[in-house]
């Protein structure tokens, strides 16, 4: 069975009317060095079993290691990634620092091929991106997410 991944897209209505979202900039040796295409909506993979919001909600909070903003959790429906992963998302109208995340982390051996086990983070940052810009940014698959999020001008 493909891998299904739940997420959280938390948006902010920007001065002059804008918006604003929250994404994740992929951590690991590989994505160290890119930005296009190496941002992502904060998500995780569901457990066997597992309600895909009630993972979606967990994942927010181990991967920023932060609560996830107050509001109505809206659906984004879901997408289809080039690896085969499906993800789904929410989006939620609110506010948070990215600066005050603790990030969660995995191992890998690294160098490849090297037999030693490093440990990295599963992001390396957050921000707040304008829409437009985190559009550029995210993993091309998931603009459809960003496409989704109900606010007027997006």
């Amino acid at each position: 069975m493909a891998k299904r991944s739940a997420g959280i897209v938390p948006f902010r209505r920007a001065d002059g009317g804008g918006v604003d979202v929250l994404l994740g900039h992929m951590g690991g040796p590989f994505w160290a060095r890119k930005d296009a295409g190496a941002w992502t909506v904060v998500k995780g993979e569901c457990e066997p079993g597992e309600d895909e919001l009630d993972a979606a909600r967990r994942e927010f909070t181990e991967e920023l290691g932060l609560p996830l903003p107050a509001g109505p959790l809206l659906p984004l429906g879901e997408v289809k990634q080039s690896g085969g992963k499906t993800v789904v998302a929410w989006a939620v109208e609110g506010d948070l620092d990215p600066a005050r995340a603790v990030f969660g982390t995995f191992s890998m051996e690294w160098p490849r091929g090297s037999g030693v086990l490093r440990e990295f983070p599963e992001l390396d940052r957050a921000a707040w991106l304008p829409l437009a810009e985190a559009r550029e940014k995210v993993v091309a698959a998931q603009r459809a997410l960003l496409d989704r999020l109900p606010v007027a001008d997006a």
